[in-house]
């Protein structure tokens, strides 16, 4: 696997204004238009702009080429790549200024975590800066690096080489990343430095980081509204990793009926924290509402009150008697510390309203003493209903962590409530089928009346029936009445679809059938086969699977750099299995496979998630041929090449399909048993 190298503008200013991701997809369209037009003028920018998705819907081609007309009077001048990409920036603001909004484009966080200006804030930095030197200053390999000064921009290159970024997602979430798949050398190549970074940007997105129009390349050059906002994702999902009624059950002490539990349940852990606050201050007899970590908290009389009643031994009245609020907010932070909170907010960034810092203090205010009693009767009451399934909770994570990195407008906290009104359902299947949800029929939310939550979800079965899933008996009101089985069943249809899509768009240049289940079983065995391996898959039920052996071998086929079998284990025993369950899924993400399974589905050989994680090794190896034959000249193409992507799919003929799956087992993999789920789920929960 050669080092990737990005998009190349010569002029930096410009370049700054784009993600390596942007870049590549402006160059493609750039490129596609010279080659059809010949010869590619000032005249021909309004039509090609006015059809990419980021206009589409906001100017038609007469209102971009009166933007134009000012800075381009020419119509038969010359376009090269940079003209392309400065009209481009000049339609855009335009968009900024009729729209009153902010750049919409260079913004790839989608969560209120968002970082959508390229002005860095100092004191977030700063604040970030510091959670990294104090949680990672024991670190075998940081310690040499740390602690860092915010003044400078170490921080920043730190980051370059994809070791810090790994760390802090296992802060975040521990075990995600197996650490012997992250390369640690005091200087890497730029190949090793891809695969910490492409590992960090997919585990990232295994965690709940929402990250859209961002490369490894982005990463490397060290953009500092890139990295913070990405940085600033990882370090809120570790300090509100306790805010779930799992890991602190007391929490249902915030509600007192069953029904306010299960819409507690549902709440984005900010609003859990918001709750939480307001549950103290409200027996601590402060009388406003606090709905927000920025505004409502600037004068610091809401935290005065909390830190008195979640701490009286430290309680003082002086707090709230301060008249001037920097003054009060320093006496806060100085009663916090005596809790053990540290320090990652000045007084300045309390009156200023900082919300991710504010956010971040309320969060380690609620680590360190969250005031709730145990009160074991009620919290059992309230647990049980959370019991759900083990499979049914893994698959919840696996679709909710899928759809969130998909870059879709709506941040799913939970599939089995933020799904149930159609909204996110129709956003994923515009996503994944563009053009499919006609958007006149769409109720956007909130939704009050229940109708229009059902006519959504009738629409998105619809579509669903189109996309030729298996549907029998489901209507739009399972949906909305919240049937687990039927909403995860046509779930996985739906990331099923998307991943043999993908493969399909892969090969579009060849001629042949549609990629099935069996294909796919298919191109692993002989791709491991092709290299002397000797592991074998009957299906991806096949028990073997369990051992991890085989998903090893098949990764060291499409890259024999990536697996060091010297930490690869027989895979006999429960903890054998285990080891290499969590490696196969750090090497497949380090690749560059974008995968959300966990080390229990290949240990228990969950045919869905193998399935899944063989397509998208499948997909990574594809791609990256084809990637290699788009750069070599057509006279210089052998047609009949083995190697070629069209060869490789076109060889997996029917007669191999039914000689590697004499029963067609995984065939049925979505058919026969999502059929089942859908029955068995009417019949349960309808």
């Amino acid at each position: 696997m050669s080092s990737y190298v990005g998009v190349v503008v010569s002029d930096p200013e410009l370049h700054s204004q784009f993600t390596q991701v942007e870049l590549r997809t402006l160059k493609s369209k750039f490129n596609s238009n010279k080659t059809l037009l010949d010869r590619f003028t000032v005249g021909d920018l309004p039509p090609v702009l006015a059809k990419l998705n980021a206009f589409s819907g906001t100017f038609d081609a007469d209102e971009i080429k009166s933007v134009l007309d000012k800075s381009y009077p020419d119509a038969d001048q010359e376009v090269d790549f940079e003209t392309f990409l400065r009209a481009f920036l000049s339609v855009q603001a335009r968009g900024v200024e009729k729209s009153g909004g902010s750049k919409g484009s260079s913004s790839f966080l989608k969560t209120s975590t968002t970082t959508v200006h390229h002005a860095i804030n100092e004191a977030e930095k700063a604040s970030y800066v510091s959670h990294v030197n104090s949680y990672l200053r024991d670190d075998p390999f940081l310690k040499s690096y740390l602690p860092i000064d915010p003044a400078t921009n170490a921080f920043f290159d730190l980051v370059k080489d994809g070791v810090l970024l790994c760390k802090l997602i296992n802060l975040a979430v521990p075990g995600t990343i197996d650490e012997r798949a992250i390369n640690t050398k005091k200087i890497l190549n730029p190949w090793e430095r891809n695969e910490n970074l492409t590992l960090g940007l997919n585990s990232a997105k295994a965690i709940g980081c929402t990250v859209v129009n961002i490369g490894t390349q982005d990463i490397a050059e060290g953009r500092p509204y890139l990295v913070l906002g990405l940085i600033s994702q990882i370090i809120k999902i570790q300090m509100l990793a306790d805010l779930n009624f799992k890991k602190t059950p007391s929490l249902f002490q915030l509600v007192d009926d069953t029904q306010d539990a299960e819409e507690l349940m549902g709440l984005a852990p900010e609003k859990v924290l918001l709750k939480w606050m307001n549950f103290h201050l409200k027996k601590a007899g402060y009388e406003k509402q606090v709905t927000n970590f920025s505004s409502d908290v600037k004068d610091g009389e809401a935290y005065a009150y909390l830190l008195n009643a979640l701490a009286p031994e430290h309680s003082t009245h002086v707090t709230l008697e301060t008249k001037d609020p920097t003054e009060r907010a320093k006496k806060v932070l100085e009663q916090a510390e005596k809790m053990d909170c540290k320090r990652y907010l000045s007084p300045k960034d309390i009156v200023d309203g900082s919300a991710n810092l504010n956010l971040a203090f309320v969060a380690q205010i609620f680590q360190h003493r969250n005031g709730l009693t145990d009160d074991s009767s009620k919290s059992t009451s309230f647990a049980e209903m959370m019991i759900d399934d083990v499979e049914t909770s893994r698959e919840e994570r696996c679709f909710r962590l899928w759809i969130n990195s998909l870059g879709t407008a709506t941040y799913v906290n939970n599939v089995f409530e933020d799904l149930r009104n159609g909204w996110v359902l129709l956003e994923v299947l515009d996503k994944v089928s563009p053009g499919s949800v006609n958007w006149k029929h769409a109720n956007k939310p909130p939704i009050k009346m229940p109708f229009k939550k059902v006519e959504n979800c009738n629409e998105v079965i619809k579509i669903g029936k189109e996309l030729r899933f298996s549907l029998v008996n489901v209507a739009g009101n399972d949906i909305v009445q919240g049937n687990k089985k039927l909403l995860l069943a046509f779930l996985w249809q739906l990331m099923r679809y998307t991943m043999l899509q993908l493969l399909k768009n892969l090969r579009s240049h060849s001629q042949g059938k549609e990629i099935t289940d069996a294909d796919i079983l298919n191109w692993a065995n002989r791709k491991v086969k092709r290299v002397g391996r000797t592991s074998q898959a009957d299906s991806f039920r096949d028990k073997n699977l369990s051992s991890g052996i085989f998903f090893l071998e098949l990764l060291t086929a499409v890259e024999p750099r990536v697996v060091n079998w010297s930490l690869v284990t027989s895979g006999e025993t429960e903890e054998d299995k285990k080891l290499n369950a969590t490696y196969i899924i750090s090497v497949a993400r380090k690749l560059g496979c974008s995968i959300f399974l966990l080390p229990e589905d290949i240990i228990e050989v969950n045919p869905k998630m193998m399935l899944i994680l063989a397509a998208s090794i499948m997909y990574w190896s594809l791609q990256q041929q084809s990637d290699t034959e788009s750069n070599v000249s057509e006279d210089a193409t052998d047609e009949g090449d083995a190697n070629s992507v069209t060869g490789e799919i076109s060889n997996l003929s029917l007669d191999e399909a039914s000689e590697s799956s004499p029963s067609g087992q995984d065939q049925e993999l979505v058919t026969k048993a999502d059929e089942d789920d859908v029955d068995n789920g009417n019949n349960k929960d309808a």
